[in-house]
């Protein structure tokens, strides 16, 4: 989720093994995002015929406890990658159309209080310009304070009571008009994955996504708060100091937020994605036509595009949730990914420019 962090921050190949950071300008990176004040951070590098991982930090705040380089960690917003691909997979299958409404396949979810759903198309929810009010914003701002999360931590809601609760506000432009992240906007799109299929959108991303790529370790946990082994504590960062957000249950931020991967599984995700092993050729270049954020990046159907400090344009969707940050690249042709997690969230405007250095910075040694 984290809209704040999309707007900032803007098993494909045959490798060698996996080489440790040691003291490569990896590893300094990873250092250089450790010391910016991040509590710990993880990161994989794979390009053809090479993969190194490396991490910095500690998994305990306050302990000496190596950061594993295989942790498992909730990828937030990247959900939404997922979640996209497969409206694109349907797309291909002529089973819906981008240019659908809300209405034809949700009737009366969107209406009222200046919301049409004849005028919002499937392509206004998977690029953010459909203009409906984010609820679970909302919630984020409240859950980055102590008390917040723990009023939040468990919090279970179903999506069609999400959206209401959305729809109770008025529209924040008409659709089409602007450009602005809204994490209900894909809480929708998963309730139309379910219309057309018959199935949930969690059993389409298994069947369609991680069962097809071999992703072993990346999981839909639902309403479980608890992360498999090995994982790094998550931690909120406030103004005065940090506290624990490891367990937290995202089932009700669904195909906006839920995921659950680590570095190898969500870099195999990637590099699939953009190598055309996921989407054909057509549904591939709608997903990348893109509305610009700033200088360097830009938001298409799911995917950020980001030109990186050496020119190099990448794709890849930034996520954050209570104790974790997402980021990474992965290259247009898919041989390059840089997958970086970051076990703290809150306060992360210094580490989210130090893990932005690392991203860039990787992807530049590989050209």
């Amino acid at each position: 989720m984290r809209k704040a962090l999309i707007v900032a921050v803007a098993a494909m190949f045959l490798t060698t093994g996996v080489a440790q950071a040691s003291t490569s300008g990896l590893q300094r990176d990873l250092d250089a995002v450790r010391d910016s004040g991040a509590v710990g951070v993880q990161a994989r590098v794979v390009s053809p015929g090479k993969e190194s991982a490396g991490s910095s930090g500690t998994s305990v705040l306050g302990r000496n406890v190596p950061v594993s380089v295989d942790g498992h960690f909730r990828i937030g917003s990247d959900t939404k990658t997922f979640a996209a691909t497969v409206l694109l997979q349907l797309v291909a299958q002529g089973r819906l159309s981008l240019d659908d409404s809300v209405e034809k396949w949700l009737p009366g979810l969107v209406r009222g209080n200046g919301y049409d759903g004849n005028l919002i198309k499937v392509r206004n929810l998977l690029q953010h310009t459909s203009g409906i009010y984010d609820y679970p914003h909302a919630v984020e701002l409240e859950m980055a304070t102590e008390a917040g999360f723990r009023k939040h931590r468990f919090k279970r809601m179903a999506p069609e009571k999400v959206v209401e609760l959305s729809v109770a506000h008025p529209p924040v432009f008409a659709p089409g008009a602007k450009w602005e992240y809204s994490n209900v906007n894909y809480i929708i799109a998963g309730m139309i994955i379910e219309k057309v299929t018959g199935r949930s959108w969690r059993a389409e991303v298994r069947d369609r996504i991680i069962v097809p790529l071999g992703l072993r370790n990346t999981t839909l946990p639902g309403d479980f708060p608890f992360l498999p082994r090995p994982h790094a504590e998550g931690y909120t960062l406030t103004g005065t100091g940090a506290f624990r957000s490891t367990e937290v249950s995202l089932g009700w931020g669904g195909a906006a937020a839920e995921i659950v991967s680590t570095t190898k599984d969500l870099g195999a995700f990637w590099r699939a994605l953009l190598g055309g092993k996921l989407l054909p050729p057509a549904q591939l270049a709608e997903m990348k036509t893109t509305v610009p954020l700033g200088p360097a990046d830009a938001y298409g159907l799911g995917v950020i595009r980001h030109v990186t400090n050496c020119g190099v344009v990448t794709w890849f969707h930034n996520g954050g949730t209570p104790g974790f940050i997402t980021g990474g690249a992965v290259t247009e042709d898919g041989r390059t990914s840089v997958i970086t997690s970051l076990s703290n969230d809150g306060e992360i405007k210094a580490q989210g420019a130090a893990m932005t250095r690392l991203v860039d910075n990787a992807i530049c040694r590989q050209g």
